[in-house]
């Protein structure tokens, strides 16, 4: 197998030499490290503290109620815009009622 030289900054070098075991290269430390990113994603629940999941669903919930009001804001003036195009309609075809029997009441 090939290998290929990448760079990377003093502090991550030394971030990795950290990580890095006795026993194995970068190569195998950055295999290792890529392998542990890759696992199942449920592993991850029920690492938040009481307080971190509390505050996590507070958050939540106040982000729902800002997108139902504003929701339901579109929606009303959506209603409202339907409403006015029907009235806008139904006066226009009042108008053109109303020209119609005034032409036919001339003639």
């Amino acid at each position: 197998m090939g290998t290929k030289t990448i760079g990377v900054t003093e502090e991550v070098y030394d971030r990795l030499r950290a990580r890095k075991r006795d026993d194995e290269s970068f190569t195998d430390l950055l295999d290792r490290l890529i392998d542990e990113t890759g696992g199942d994603w449920r592993d991850g629940f029920g690492s938040l503290s009481a307080e971190e999941a509390d505050s996590l669903r507070a958050a939540a919930e106040r982000s729902r109620e800002r997108f139902d009001r504003a929701a339901s804001r579109r929606q009303q003036r959506a209603t409202d815009h339907r409403s006015q195009d029907r009235s806008a309609v139904s006066d226009s075809a009042d108008d053109d009622s109303e020209a119609a029997s005034d032409d036919g009441d001339s003639a």
